[in-house]
């Protein structure tokens, strides 16, 4: 099993959390409030960056990191995601092909991704992980259709490895400059789909395989079998990422599986509407990672809240546990103070960190 995750000549230890910095920014925080926070990653969007910043302030720039401010470690996803929410989804949003996806933004106005063009950006936004352009299985797909998105998404798969090649050779990078490269699986909730294309991935070559897809089932619990069938495929020398995986309790046993890498909108999204994750212990030494019922949420709307003097978290160690009281968060967000998103994101951000910390004790 991989133990650490290369940054910058540092080695990290696994597993980790990356929270998603879509647009090179986590909202109402800033780089130095995730540093704090003890986050030692975070994930940024291929898509969104491709379309809003293009190639050339990349460049100019001479990666994201640069961009934001931010000398952590940095994950690109490919723009698969965006196949599914943007192109597939509304039936309108773009068309799909062996090339790669046309995205229509407007009546007149349009957006091309191919597997060329997503490695290409991310070899500029210079990442420390890169992942291939896969085409995403919606979650109702039929037999057939889930194996159109399984073949497509292999097909891709080998272009993005030549193009990745390609630039790494060009840019003299050898094995310890160059980036992870993560091939996806996908499949849906056909097994045999999942199990083909992780092993056709693998046959391919890549530092790893990424949970791709819907990660829940029909009944609404999470597909902890497409999982195992992931972690089966791969190599024990292969990264294991749960793309979007990011509940509390998931990350835990998906942990034990072998996943080492996860991203998710879930605690800064959460946090933003007065959601806050909380450890069901009294100190950071006495939480124990076990189960579903390792911690509880927060929110900070109810009379009771309005005059307690206790922290929000007596486990937590972030600004607003050790400096405030939940009396006043309740009254910063009553009152619509943008200090409130700030110091519930910053306090579930280390929610996180402290999640990964206790985790890598254990794996």
């Amino acid at each position: 099993m991989v133990k650490y995750f290369k940054s910058k000549g540092n080695k990290l230890s696994l597993p980790l959390f990356f929270p998603d910095a879509t647009r090179a920014f986590v909202r109402s925080v800033d780089s130095l409030d995730i540093v704090n926070t003890k986050t030692p990653g975070i994930l940024v969007n291929t898509y969104h960056l491709y379309k809003d910043l293009g190639l050339s302030v990349v460049k100019k720039f001479g990666g994201v990191k640069e961009f934001m401010g931010w000398e952590g470690a940095t994950i690109s996803d490919s723009g698969g995601f965006q196949i599914m929410s943007l192109a597939k989804k509304s039936g309108k949003g773009g068309v799909i092909t062996d090339r790669g996806v046309t995205f229509k933004l407007g009546p007149s106005e349009k957006i091309s991704l191919t597997p060329f063009d997503s490695i290409r950006f991310q070899m500029e936004l210079k990442t420390d992980l890169v992942v291939v352009l896969d085409d995403f299985t919606p979650p109702k797909a039929t037999r057939e259709e889930a194996k159109e998105t399984v073949d497509r998404t292999i097909l891709w798969a080998k272009k993005c490895k030549e193009v990745f090649e390609k630039i790494c050779d060009s840019k003299k990078l050898d094995k310890d400059k160059r980036p992870y490269l993560i091939g996806v699986v996908q499949g849906g909730s056909y097994l045999d789909l999942k199990k083909e294309c992780a092993e056709e991935l693998v046959k391919i070559g890549f530092d790893g395989l990424g949970y791709g897809g819907w990660p829940m089932n029909e009944e609404g619990f999470f597909d902890y079998d497409s999982a195992r069938v992931i972690a089966d495929a791969a190599p024990e020398n292969y990264l294991l990422y749960g793309l979007g995986i990011g509940k509390p309790h998931e990350v835990a046993v998906l942990a034990e599986m072998g996943f080492n890498i996860f991203d998710c909108v879930l605690p800064t999204r959460d946090a933003r509407h007065k959601r806050l994750y909380v450890y069901n212990a009294d100190s950071i030494e006495k939480i124990v990672v076990e189960g579903r019922d390792f911690y509880s949420y927060y929110v900070p709307d109810k009379g009771r809240h309005y005059k307690d003097t206790g922290p929000v978290s007596k486990a937590c160690d972030c600004l607003l546990c050790t400096k405030y009281s939940r009396a006043y968060l309740a009254h910063l967000f009553r009152s619509k103070e943008t200090s409130a998103l700030r110091l519930a994101t910053i306090h579930n951000l280390r929610f996180y960190s402290i999640l990964m910390e206790k985790l890598q004790k254990y794996f």
